[in-house]
């Protein structure tokens, strides 16, 4: 079972952590991740959630997770992209975009969003997809990333995330 450290709301560790699943203790927030692929077309990789998952089944999203207990925003983004993907990146080939705070609402914990930038080119056939977590894999242009998001098939925080640093990506990305 997952354990994640929890913070307070100006990110520091409190020393106090929880396991995946039990209720986030009001006041608390912990910390997530999450990783833009970038290929030298300027596509981004999109997964599937699986139509099992919890919380929004069968939408579009990058790579991302929650940090365990003692992981460094950098371990846990090469994690959960090794995980979900089979993508290995070393931390420095993950570039900072930035950080996103998010309260608690829609059932959803309050947390900080870190979010990563990699180039990188692979074939979707080498993709490794998570089981019970994934499904399929796409390449996509940012315009079509942009569609996605107006029809709602990505879900919704990781829209949200690529309508905040969308800019910021394309000019990473392409530099």
């Amino acid at each position: 079972m997952e354990r994640w450290d929890l913070y307070t709301a100006n990110r520091e560790k409190t020393g106090r952590s929880m396991l995946r699943g039990e209720p986030m203790p009001a006041g608390y927030y912990r910390l997530v991740v999450g990783i833009w692929v970038m290929n030298t077309q300027g596509q981004i990789l999109l997964t599937l959630r699986h139509p099992q998952k919890e919380v929004y089944p069968n939408t579009w999203e990058n790579s991302g997770g929650a940090a365990q207990m003692g992981e460094s925003s950098h371990q846990a983004a090469a994690r959960e992209l090794r995980e979900e993907t089979g993508i290995a990146a070393a931390e420095q080939e993950l570039q900072y975009m930035g950080t996103v705070v998010r309260e608690s609402s829609d059932g959803l914990d309050g947390c900080f969003v870190d979010t990563y930038l990699l180039h990188r080119d692979i074939k979707l056939s080498e993709i490794q997809l998570q089981e019970g977590e994934t499904v399929d894999a796409r390449w996509v242009t940012p315009q079509e990333l942009d569609e996605l998001c107006r029809q709602g098939a990505v879900a919704k925080p990781v829209a949200e995330r690529w309508k905040q640093f969308k800019e910021k990506i394309l000019r990473e990305g392409m530099s």
